[in-house]
């Protein structure tokens, strides 16, 4: 969510890729735009509903929350190293900026408990000790920290070290997988990676081709736990999250080398440019058609379409606005608290 970019400055492949992940998003949000009352009985799904319940876990969660999480770390970099060139003090710009962020994430969860805005701005400042470290540094720290993470997810899966459940609960949690896309997303974007994808187009074939059978491997089991009913689902669906997402951005970075995609998901870059004001927008939206559809209960198949209505909405309305405005409200709002009355070229 890095609003404060120039138009002539910013790098339109990752507005399409968020956007696209604010889209993803809206599959696990929806279910969340309605608090259920105690007493309120969750249907078990069958038929489509079932299979679009599976194809969601197996394609959608965790997924695209991890691509937005990753493209803030590179908008965190992107935002700090421009900030330094500009004599600002990038560190310190930057928590002020976290701050603000920590408190519109507050107001929004007065309206939407499912927030991811407080956690992010939150652990965003893990990130700040990393600013002025080596990319080889952050890489082993990276390298470390998923190891980490992964070892705890398959022992919570075999049941390993039961006695440390908690220790292993609080490793294996969304937190640390949003701290690990964070750190990924700021790797990226120091090593220049991103404004070079046209050099790297070859590696990241190949990179595409290890992840693939993983990624194929993980949604076929996925697809039989979930069939079965096991406990173990999430975790599994937790322990393939890292290939997908890095099979996911691999191949839309490759995919947005070519005019012509680029030219089909303009619209969807718009969205993506105003991310902060989309992705608190989607819950008023989705709260709003809920009502008018009298749903007590979200099936996947209403999840799917309130979905895509929601976001083909997010995609008018985002090319109407800049057609009139070079920034979104809320990312507006957002630039004020960070830099106050001072005029940011």
């Amino acid at each position: 969510m890095n609003t404060s970019i120039p138009q002539k400055e910013r790098i339109v492949a990752l507005d399409m890729i968020r956007g696209l992940a604010l889209f993803g998003i809206l599959f696990i949000n929806v279910k969340g735009y309605i608090v259920l009352t105690e007493g309120t009985e969750i249907p078990v799904y069958k038929g489509i509903n079932e299979v679009i319940d599976t194809l969601i876990l197996m394609f959608v969660e965790k997924k695209f929350f991890s691509i937005f999480s990753f493209l803030f770390g590179v908008g965190f970099y992107i935002f700090a190293s421009r900030a330094e060139k500009r004599g600002d003090k990038p560190l310190r710009r930057f928590s002020r900026r976290l701050l603000a962020l920590f408190v519109i994430g507050i107001v929004h969860v007065l309206f939407f408990w499912g927030t991811i805005l407080p956690a992010y701005a939150l652990i965003g400042f893990l990130l700040l000790p990393f600013y002025r470290a080596k990319v080889a540094t952050i890489s082993k720290w990276l390298a470390g920290l998923t190891s980490v993470y992964l070892i705890a997810l398959i022992l919570k899966l075999t049941g390993g070290l039961s006695s440390l459940s908690s220790v292993l609960d609080a490793i294996a949690a969304d937190s640390t997988l949003i701290l690990l896309m964070f750190l990924a997303g700021f790797l990226v974007a120091k090593a220049e990676l991103i404004r070079r994808v046209s050099e790297w187009k070859k590696q990241m074939r190949w990179v595409l081709m290890g992840a693939l059978p993983i990624v194929a491997g993980f949604s076929i089991w996925i697809w039989f736990a979930a069939q079965s009913g096991a406990d173990d689902t999430k975790l599994i669906v937790s322990l393939g999250t890292i290939p997908a997402v890095l099979f996911y951005v691999a191949s839309l970075l490759l995919l947005l080398e070519h005019e012509k995609v680029r030219s089909f998901l303009t619209p969807v870059s718009r969205v993506g440019q105003m991310a902060l004001t989309n992705y608190v927008a989607q819950s008023f939206i989705g709260s709003l058609l809920l009502s008018i559809m009298g749903l007590e209960t979200v099936s996947p198949v209403n999840v799917v379409i309130i979905a895509c209505l929601i976001f083909i909405v997010q995609i008018i309305f985002s090319s109407l606005w800049f057609k009139f405005f070079n920034m979104g409200p809320l990312e507006k709002m957002w630039r004020f608290m960070t830099y106050g009355k001072q005029t940011v070229k």
